[in-house]
């Protein structure tokens, strides 16, 4: 169900109540898209879904507790009884830290699960000497998702930026065509006043039936036009209301009451051509492409570090319970931990012909190959975009210059015309007709206006810049 936005403005969001002359200017209309338009939550979703992404890359370096417990009994037999407890925290740099107390017992335990009586307490360490040293997936996965917060920021401008000039365009229509209807109710009451005095002149004798019949057929014409221009106004004010909302998705509409700001011809626009540089650094679309980029070079040296062999060694101090300082008598700690009490040992492995990794780099440099072609196409597009509304502007603003010395011109033939016919040295024909050209002067005016207001925010969207 909708609610008239009449009723919702007076909130004190904005300040005061409407009265029946209310103009709703654009900058209030864009403040009720920016907060309430279910584009503008969705977008605002993407800055959440960054920092969850984040946090998924960050928790692959959570510490984790471990444990593992067995036990046999068969035959009225204790046949073992061994397990593991501890922590094990993976750091930035690639090595993995280990803390762990184990414990057995038991009948038949293997010589390598048999302990000091009270357990024995491990400190280890597992590190990458060749891949993984230089970068791995658990870094990569944290880089790529702070790249992510900044590209989804870029994306959200991006679809703010193209709600933003829809809903922009949605108003000048609904200005223009709310205008048009003020232009027909004034060709629509000067057509009554010109029908009633010439039928009091027929009726006393002065004018010609046909005069008469003219007048009637003419303020028959405005009558069908304002009545189509009203049709085609309420059609505005509906599109318009597709982007009013309010809190909780509730859609609003446009309240009769209402009316848009007046357009203005004196826009302050620099008409200066735009760069490749220039775009590159404001539109979110050559942002997303930008990050992306990046995102590639930082799979490209994972994907690099993957030809290299795979050697981790792994180094553990053993302890007595939970003494790991223990070993002979009068010997140094250190000497213990290191000749005495420790376990350790190397992984290895290297696929013979690499097949798996060329052809991941081949990849992900035809990638960035396929994306640096996107970025300069887009560049191109972009800038080639801005300069032709450029042109279409500087255009424009002359065009509008002149239709209104037109349009002035033709209210002074309007003006001469009446003083002829009332002194008799002109017709109604004559009069309707210079009546007719000046609101055709007038409309196109009102289009060229509404055009000049669209291009300068039309400029603004293709840099990007709409926010």
């Amino acid at each position: 169900m909708r609610i008239a936005l009449f009723l919702l403005i007076s909130i004190p969001a904005f300040g005061q109540h409407l009265d029946t002359t209310k103009v709703f200017s654009l900058d209030e209309y864009l403040n009720w898209v920016r907060k309430f338009h279910p584009i503008m939550q969705q977008a605002a979703l993407l800055e959440k879904s960054a920092t969850a992404e984040l946090m998924v890359a960050k928790g692959n370096f959570d510490p984790e507790g471990f444990g593992e417990y067995e036990d046999k009994s068969f035959d009225q037999k204790n046949y073992f009884r061994v397990g593991e407890a501890g922590l094990k925290v993976p750091t930035w740099w690639g090595a993995d830290v280990k803390l762990s107390y184990l414990w057995s017992n038991g009948t038949f335990l293997n010589n390598s699960a048999i302990l000091p009586e009270n357990g024995q307490a491990v400190l280890g360490i597992e590190v990458p000497l060749l891949q993984g040293v230089v970068i791995d997936q658990r870094r990569v996965q944290v880089k790529q998702a702070e790249l992510l917060q900044t590209g989804n920021e870029a994306e959200r401008n991006s679809i703010i930026n193209n709600l933003l000039l829809e809903s922009i365009e949605a108003y000048w229509d609904w200005a223009n065509k709310y205008q048009l209807v003020q232009i027909y109710n004034t060709s629509l009451q000067l057509a009554e006043d010109r029908f009633r005095i010439i039928k009091e002149s027929f009726l006393q004798g002065d004018k010609p039936a046909i005069d008469t019949l003219e007048s009637m057929i003419q303020l028959q014409n405005r009558q069908q036009q304002l009545s189509q221009a009203k049709v085609e106004l309420q059609n505005a004010t509906l599109q318009l209301s597709n982007y009013l909302w309010y809190e909780n998705t509730t859609p609003l509409e446009i309240s009769p009451s209402l009316r848009p700001e007046e357009l203005s011809r004196d826009i302050q626009v620099d008409l200066q051509d735009i760069s490749i540089t220039d775009v590159g650094q404001t539109h979110p679309d050559l942002q997303i492409l930008s990050i992306k980029q990046e995102q590639l070079v930082i799979k490209e040296k994972l994907k690099r570090e993957a030809l290299k062999p795979q050697l981790r060694l792994n180094y553990n101090f053993l302890g007595t319970g939970f003494n790991l300082a223990s070993g002979q008598e009068g010997s140094p700690v250190v000497q213990n931990l290191f000749t005495e009490n420790y376990k350790w040992g190397v992984n290895f492995s290297y696929p013979l012909f690499l097949r798996k990794a060329r052809g991941g780099l081949q990849l992900v440099r035809l990638e960035q190959l396929e994306n640096n072609y996107k970025m300069e196409n887009k560049s191109l597009n972009i800038v080639n975009k801005i300069n032709g509304i450029l042109q279409l502007l500087r255009t424009t603003y002359e065009q509008v210059n002149r239709q209104q010395s037109i349009v002035r011109n033709y209210s002074a033939l309007l003006e001469a015309e009446n003083i002829k016919f009332e002194i008799g040295e002109s017709s109604i024909f004559l009069l309707n007709n210079r009546e007719q050209k000046l609101i055709e002067s007038q409309m196109k005016l009102l289009k060229l206006q509404v055009s000049l207001q669209k291009l300068q925010w039309k400029l603004r969207w293709a840099q990007g810049m709409l926010k």
